[in-house]
């Protein structure tokens, strides 16, 4: 079993932007801005939201957090994404999901400007992918791609099962995957809440990808010897033996599935770091397409 070390996967990447950020530096260019836009006080964007900041600052990117409380109006919140838009300083932003219940998520996403769509939700976005044309990718997605690509995992011809059908991982990285590209090429099962015989068609995959949001979904009995199993996993669980009180959980029952694992992800350490990192190079290239 080889873990993949998402962590310094993305560092090695942060190294290489920070080295393009320099040369851009030495030659007088523009350093790339990213702003992130945080509603209301959960822990977990919070913290997300946080590493975003300290990538920016170890790879010399500016940055900028926007706060707001939870009782923001919907009508304040597009004022402000329309202002982002407008504003040259800026190359990229985000404003960071989950939202709450009374602002409308697909209306704030519609209103950024796809072209600093870095987090590459934007429906222009999406289908520029679908049709294999230029666009931002999805950070989470793209950061999964690359994560594999750099510790040489072979996806052609693969069978690959995805769980979980979210517009965020599971349906993107379910076409990713099924392209003609490299990753990809992969034979590629959606599994979701309506499918029936989930152990047996999982049984069968030679990749995992677990973003269903449930810990410990996928167990050792759901998983074939040298499987490659990528945890999308996140959720936060009451854990009276850490000082703050809980633990950070994948949907993979990780201490019984890795020995049965030819490569596997850790939570935390996996996928997270490679979707910041997969958010940085989008917003370098967000600066260079504006600049063009």
């Amino acid at each position: 079993m080889q873990l993949l070390d998402g962590k310094a996967t993305a560092q090695a990447i942060k190294d290489e932007l920070k080295q393009a950020v320099d040369n851009r530096k030495s030659k007088g260019s523009k350093t790339p801005h990213l702003a992130a836009v945080l509603v209301g006080n959960d822990g977990g964007s919070l913290t997300y939201v946080n590493a975003k900041v300290k990538a920016c600052e170890q790879i010399g990117f500016h940055s900028s957090l926007i706060r707001y409380d939870d009782s923001v109006s919907e009508k304040e919140l597009l004022a402000k994404v329309i202002e982002l838009n407008n504003d040259e300083e800026i190359d990229g932003f985000i404003v960071q999901l989950p939202l709450p219940d009374h602002i409308d998520e697909l209306k704030i996403t519609m209103a950024i400007d796809p072209i600093k769509d870095v987090d590459g939700f934007h429906p222009q976005n999406l289908g520029k992918m679908m049709l294999n044309l230029p666009s931002f990718l999805p950070a989470t997605p793209a950061g999964i791609l690359e994560l594999m690509k750099r510790n040489g995992i072979e996806t052609s011809g693969k069978d690959c099962v995805v769980i979980g059908r979210s517009n965020i991982v599971g349906m993107p990285i379910s076409i990713m995957l099924a392209k003609k590209n490299d990753p990809g090429n992969c034979t590629v099962t959606l599994i979701h809440s309506r499918t029936k015989n989930i152990k047996e068609k999982v049984l069968k995959a030679d990749i995992i990808i677990a973003a269903i949001g449930q810990p410990g979904f996928v167990t050792a009995d759901m998983v074939k010897d040298g499987a490659v199993v990528i945890d999308v996993g996140t959720t936060r669980v009451e854990d009276a033996s850490k000082k703050n009180g809980w633990a950070l959980k994948g949907d993979v029952d990780f201490e019984n599935v890795a020995p049965k694992c030819s490569f596997i992800t850790p939570v935390p350490g996996g996928v997270g770091p490679m979707t910041i990192a997969s958010l940085m190079i989008n917003t370098l290239q967000s600066m260079e397409l504006r600049n063009k």
